[in-house]
């Protein structure tokens, strides 16, 4: 016979007057959170009492029940009726609904305080948007919205803007397939095909940040100079039906393209068909996206491959190709320059060197099965394939060594399996960064010139970090001189460690930045060092100190300098008011970085910065982008293009801007150590006196 499953009881629920109800010490709420008592009593004198209060009987001396009710769970809406009994809003003896907790029940009175508080899920902001929208349907306006749910008017605002995203993009958030962040960053657009590609194409990526979305959103039109362009080419983008416009009075590089939406498609698709002809070589895995953050590659382990000797063919052709470089080098060794059409055989014959030179690695097949490959595009419009790489889920095991002599070794070695992943840190592109940094567009406004946004000052100092740490790595000297300041000042004014030598670098990572970042020259310089370095280092941690020791003084200077290149930080980052970290400190390094660069004679120019709408000119106020443009070229040429729209006026300015060697004042070289940039100043300063409120 089937045993019957026992049934529940559920406690009773009656109407007990008010003022047979008091408040139980058994309440496990003690911090006031959320809505505030009064706020709650408007509300149930607005609408009335949603909910029950849970009761259990008192029971006097003798065990019996006295007539009289605590309120273990739901004190708040307790102490808001007792609140309305004070104003005369409700009466002493008005019936109050009630769940009934029998006399001595098992059942803790805390734990049904604990329960009441603990056992419930907050409204999902998506619910929330729909029950505004429900509301603003039915006559109600926002206004009124915001009053029924004490919430700001802007709140309501934020949450029925959602009703301009897609429907498939609405229903992926709630399968928690997005951040709301990034929800709200494709609210910017009323384009649904438009939201759903990028989506598409951020999803591919590790960056997904919003500024990136709201980027790829609000971009308008595409120079045919862009890298997308040159990966699928003018033609193609116009045989698929993309609309391009051109300048028929100046020169426009081929113009601009109108359509982002079908050039992306375009790139995507070529993109995926060099994924599978990449997949095809035997990789376990192929991720594909436009661009991979910087560093995006620190977390895998490497496999070695082995260079593919150059052909009989090849080296004919290489040393050939050496022989005509030096015969007319030789011819015009006494000549001031090369004419025209040398200069120009030179310059193709030093290419096809180069690409003879560089020779493609070759792999264990064993070994690729268990690694992957990243394809994505180059900053000069190529395709970029990064291949070996393991995830750490995949890399395999190795055994324990036991030490056959016993006690022999006294000491318990500490593992160096980091050395090769700092070193590797260097191996990749990057987007994106945190959301607590501010918007990164700067807002219009009447008068004056205020600071730039944080997030648009982070990505340019994050430029300027990676070109003074590849100053840094070439000059040896002063990279010794920065970390003998570094260990004095830590011996001298700070406790050291007790380790056997507790100087250390630490990489300081780059996580916000612009995207022509990855693939500038000083990202190229520290790539290429790295990997030169990193083809000489031994595996076995005894062999590398060996190594390091027979090295000359010369080569042990750059290989100093090198790694102490990857833990400069001239970042600058704005910082919680109570933070570990106080936003005077990060203006004494940005000080520090200051003299650094001075040191160094740091030029952004040479270094390979120029302003773009992307980068800077599309980000700051039509105020800011005059001011560049007359510094840069005179208030003749600021004034032809004061009338312009902001989106035009960025484009022309970048034109008029190009080869100028104009700088933000953030990026600017100063001439004195003690010497702050005006922008860092005002950022620092301005952080500091609202932490002082």
């Amino acid at each position: 016979m089937a045993t019957a499953i026992p049934k529940i009881t559920l406690s009773s629920s009656r109407d007990i007057p008010f003022n047979r109800l008091v408040l139980s010490q058994s309440n496990v709420r003690r911090v006031k959170s959320g809505l505030s008592i009064e706020e709650l009593a408007r509300d149930i004198e607005r609408r009335g009492l949603l909910q029950s209060l849970n009761v259990r009987p008192v029971l006097d001396d003798t065990g019996v029940e006295s007539g009289t009710y605590e309120v273990p769970a739901g004190g708040r809406r307790f102490r808001a009726l007792e609140l309305l009994v004070k104003q005369k809003k409700l009466a002493k003896t008005a019936a109050v609904p009630c769940v009934v907790r029998e006399a001595g029940s098992t059942i803790l009175a805390e734990d049904d305080s604990l329960a009441e508080n603990v056992q419930r899920v907050a409204l999902h902001p998506l619910d929330q948007f729909r029950a505004f929208r429900d509301m603003l349907e039915k006559g109600m306006s926002e206004e009124e919205i915001a009053a029924a749910f004490f919430v700001a008017p802007a709140v309501v605002k934020q949450r029925l803007r959602l009703m301009t995203v897609s429907d498939k993009l609405l229903d992926i958030y709630e399968q928690d397939g997005m951040k709301l962040e990034q929800l709200m960053a494709f609210s910017i657009s009323d384009d649904h095909a438009r939201q759903e590609q990028v989506w598409d194409i951020v999803s591919q990526s590790h960056n997904r940040e919003p500024y990136v979305i709201r980027r790829m959103l609000t971009e308008k039109t595409v120079r045919a100079s862009d890298r997308r362009v040159r990966f699928v080419g003018l033609d193609t983008y116009l045989a698929a039906g993309g609309p391009i416009m051109r300048d028929l009075f100046e020169a426009d590089d081929g113009g601009w393209l109108q359509d982002p939406a079908i050039l992306d498609r375009l790139v995507m698709e070529k993109l995926h068909a060099a994924a599978e002809n990449i997949r095809a070589e035997g990789w376990k895995w192929v991720e594909t996206a436009l661009s991979f953050p910087w560093g995006h590659t620190r977390q895998f382990a490497e496999i070695d491959g082995t260079e593919v000797p150059l052909t009989d063919e090849e080296t004919a052709r290489l040393e050939a190709l050496r022989a005509e470089q030096e015969t007319i080098e030789a011819e015009y060794a006494q000549a001031d320059e090369y004419p025209d059409e040398v200069d120009a055989r030179l310059g193709e014959i030093e290419q096809a060197i180069l690409v003879l030179e560089e020779r493609p690695l070759a792999f264990d097949p064993a070994d690729m099965a268990r690694a992957g490959a990243f394809v994505s595009l180059d900053s000069d419009g190529t395709l970029q394939v990064e291949r070996g790489f393991v995830l750490p889920e995949d890399v395999p095991s190795e055994p324990e060594e036991t030490d056959d002599a016993g006690s022999a070794d006294e000491y318990d070695r500490p593992a160096y399996d980091g050395q090769d992943e700092r070193l590797a840190g260097y191996g990749g592109d990057e987007g994106g960064v945190g959301d607590s940094i501010a918007p990164d567009v700067e807002p219009e406004e009447e008068d004056g010139i205020k600071p730039l946004p944080d997030r648009l000052f982070t990505e340019l100092t994050a430029w300027r970090t990676l070109a003074l740490r590849d100053a840094f790595a070439s000059n040896p000297h002063i990279a010794l001189t920065e970390l003998l300041h570094t260990l004095v000042r830590d011996v001298y004014w700070q406790t050291p460690g007790a380790d056997c030598l507790e100087a250390y670098v630490r990489e300081i990572p780059l996580p916000v930045h612009s995207p022509d970042m990855p693939g500038s020259l000083p990202a190229h310089a520290l790539r290429q060092r790295n990997e030169g370095w990193k083809h000489d280092l031994s595996d076995d941690e005894d062999a590398l100190w060996r190594w390091i020791d027979g090295l000359d003084d010369a080569s042990r200077m750059a290989l100093l300098a090198h790694c102490l290149s990857f833990g400069v930080n001239a970042l600058y980052e704005r910082m919680p008011a109570y933070g570990a970290v106080s936003q005077r400190s990060v203006t004494e390094r940005l000080k520090r970085a200051d003299r650094l660069a001075s040191a160094l004679s740091l030029d952004l120019v040479e270094a390979g910065w120029q302003p773009t709408v992307e980068n800077y000119l599309g980000r700051v106020t039509k105020a800011r982008i005059l001011q560049a443009v007359r510094e840069a070229r005179g208030d003749e040429a600021a004034g032809r293009i004061a009338h312009l729209k902001k989106p035009d006026m960025a484009r022309e300015a970048e034109r008029l801007l190009e080869g100028s060697g104009w700088l933000p004042e953030v990026l600017r070289t100063i001439g004195r150590p003690d010497d702050t940039p005006a922008e860092m100043r005002e950022a620092g300063e301005g952080v500091e006196a609202i932490a002082a409120e």
